[in-house]
């Protein structure tokens, strides 16, 4: 098992490329599986989750390559209709081959997906979605059966509340081959379900209203392999930025979409950074402790639930009282007592956490419980005084590729070591 050791406190200066966004690569992937060829995929980042997804379609009859950032899926022999519970119990992802399976194959058998540790995310959206559009329904022994009645998936209306991404990216996937029209309300506009969208029109389907909490799809129809390229990861851009934020210096991310950015951008400015945009890149600068203040988490455009521990750990050294709501995940606060290892003076009640500024961080040994929690600690240890050993990386590489690299890059003084 892996661990960072981390020196600090360093500031971060340079420049960096954003890679491709695993959060919009992996229902590109699923949606593969609605076509017979070879889909490919551009700006793929090499991680661990896109590595397992891989395995999971190869489970299903699929074959797999990502080299330079280039991902083939062949799906010629794919047949297969289960995905096991070994393979799904380890990333919730895998859920998104629900739709696909069901509407391509007539049937699916997917167990009830795990993922990170911490609060209920239940799956009934995506089941009373696909439920919409005829699919018969059942749990079987920890996994959901889902069938297509004689006649295949016919055109329906569903509601989505609250808004779901996952729900949305699946039920979509399943309506562009049913028969008729199918209109999708509530639909989550993250820029990622907006890919997919667009990735599932350039192959062939038959969807109106992009972007908005509208979609109509029209089916069934034909699709073509995928060709696609992966959007920018704002997640993976956020978090260098609110490390510049919380250590200090000057960076500029190139391959980003700056309007993604905005709602992360509009915060980290409230809080003093200096923050330049251009066509393609956005330049962050900061110097001194950062202003405290107060965060929502919110569905996009709101601010988004993924970057909430990494701001969290910029406001634990903010000058002033800072407040985090979590609007989407209340229980998506483990991150809270490793920063106290750190330092941090955090107060949580329920889905709110108070955090009362101090000047700096100590290193300490701390323990990662999730993708975005480990990315906060990893900063946190950036800025810290003294050294920092972050536990049980295995998380972080999940989500950001060679992370420890590219932070050393800026002047990190970071490395990984096998324990």
């Amino acid at each position: 098992m892996d661990r960072f050791v981390i020196e600090g406190p360093t500031r971060l200066e340079g420049e960096l490329e954003v890679g491709g966004a695993k959060n919009a690569v992996l229902p590109l992937m699923a949606a593969a599986l609605l076509a017979r060829g070879d889909s490919i995929i551009q700006n793929v980042p090499d991680l661990h989750d896109v590595r397992f997804f891989m395995t999971i379609l190869e489970g299903l009859g699929a074959t797999c390559s990502l080299v330079g950032g280039e991902l083939r899926l062949g799906t010629a022999e794919a047949e297969g209709r289960e995905a096991s519970y070994d393979l799904v119990r380890k990333m919730r992802a895998s859920i998104y081959v629900l739709g696909p399976l069901l509407a391509f194959q007539g049937e699916a058998f997917v167990s009830l997906p795990g993922g990170c540790a911490w609060g209920p995310r239940p799956v009934n959206l995506h089941l009373e979605g696909m439920a919409a559009l005829g699919a018969e329904i059942a749990l079987e022994r920890g996994y959901i059966h889902a069938r297509v009645p004689r006649g295949g998936l016919r055109g329906g209306r569903f509601r989505f509340e609250p808004v779901s991404v996952g729900g949305t990216c699946n039920v979509l996937m399943a309506a562009v081959l049913a028969r008729g029209e199918t209109v999708l309300e509530n639909c989550a506009i993250e820029p990622e379900v907006t890919a997919l969208a667009i990735g599932l029109r350039d192959a062939g389907a038959v969807i109106e209203g992009i972007g908005t909490p509208t979609l109509r799809i029209q089916g069934p129809v034909t699709l073509r392999p995928l060709q696609q390229t992966v959007i920018a990861d704002r997640i993976e851009a956020g978090t260098f930025m609110a490390g510049v934020a919380l250590a200090g210096g000057r960076v500029r991310l190139t391959g980003v979409d700056t309007v993604h950015l905005d709602p992360i951008t509009a915060v980290l400015r409230e809080m003093g950074c200096a923050i330049t945009e251009e066509p393609g890149a956005i330049t962050i600068a900061a110097d001194g402790r950062p202003v405290a203040t107060e965060i929502i988490t919110r569905p996009y455009p709101g601010f988004p639930t993924d970057m909430q521990a990494q701001l969290m750990a910029v406001c634990a050294v903010a000058d002033g009282t800072s407040f985090i709501s979590e609007g989407i995940y209340a229980d998506r606060f483990t991150h809270v007592a490793e920063l106290q290892r750190l330092g941090a003076d955090i107060r949580v009640d329920g889905a709110r956490a108070t955090i009362f500024g101090v000047p700096k961080l100590q290193g300490a040994p701390v323990m990662a419980s999730d993708l975005r929690a480990s990315a906060a600690l990893v900063l946190a240890g950036v800025a810290a005084e003294g050294t920092t050993i972050v536990n049980r990386v295995y998380h972080i590489d999940r989500g950001y590729e060679c992370i420890e690299e590219r932070l050393a890059s800026l002047g990190a003084r970071i490395r990984r070591e096998s324990v």
